[in-house]
């Protein structure tokens, strides 16, 4: 169970917040501050996770409680919570390893997504007692996008799909089964059964587009997160 302050000095916007993270399992809400000097005392008080940082309190800022959290607390995560759009703001955040920076007004679905992605690393890190290159990559989110290379189907080689999702990524448009298979050199067969591989992985997106003829071609699109 992940423990979770919210640190917001408007009550609604602490609401709403407290009504989003009901939207994700295993998380339990520890309590709610109004302001600095209240948020450092929940952290006092209570074993917390995660806290919810706004910058703009009224007595203290925000980035302001970073370094005395670290000190004090170090356990806690952070993610801020923020109307503040000023580059130095985020700088700011950075310097002291927030895990994650939201700017207000966050819809529902960025809020859930992350949560759920701060409930996930923190799951991978508690899993293992040694790292390698692959848990670090996992962790920070640079592991290769290339449709996940690991365990591909039948028919599916591991360089040829490298190759495929080179192709997509230079891509402004969509592509056709006939001109993926002319730039990988290979047959019809063999680009769509590629082509359907990363469609199947969210890699990319297949579409029917109609041309002057009005006859249905389709075609792929590379998925942009």
């Amino acid at each position: 169970m992940i423990k979770v302050v919210i640190a917001e000095d408007d009550f609604r916007i602490a609401q709403v917040q407290e009504q989003f993270l009901q939207k994700v399992s295993g998380v339990k809400l520890a309590g709610k501050a109004l302001n600095a000097k209240e948020t450092m005392m929940l952290l006092d008080q209570h074993e917390v996770d995660l806290l919810l940082l706004d910058i703009y309190m009224p007595d203290e800022l925000g980035i302001h409680l970073l370094p005395k959290i670290k000190e004090k607390h170090p356990q806690v995560d952070v993610i801020m919570v923020s109307a503040a759009a000023e580059k130095e703001m985020l700088e700011a955040a950075i310097r002291h390893s927030v895990f994650n920076y939201l700017l207000k007004p966050v819809t529902m679905e960025k809020f859930v997504a992350t949560i759920e992605d701060y409930k996930k690393k923190k799951k991978l890190l508690s899993s293992i007692d040694e790292v390698n290159q692959d848990v670090i990559d996992q962790y920070f989110g640079t592991a290769s996008n290339n449709a996940s290379l690991k365990d591909l189907p039948t028919g599916v080689d591991r360089l040829t799909l490298q190759k495929v999702t080179e192709i997509m990524k230079e891509l402004e448009g969509g592509i056709s089964i006939e001109e993926m298979g002319e730039r990988m050199g290979a047959s019809r067969t063999t680009a769509r059964r590629y082509l359907e591989y990363l469609v199947s992985t969210n890699f990319c997106m297949a579409r029917h587009d109609y041309g002057i003829i009005g006859r249905p071609e389709r075609k792929y699109y590379l998925v942009k997160n």
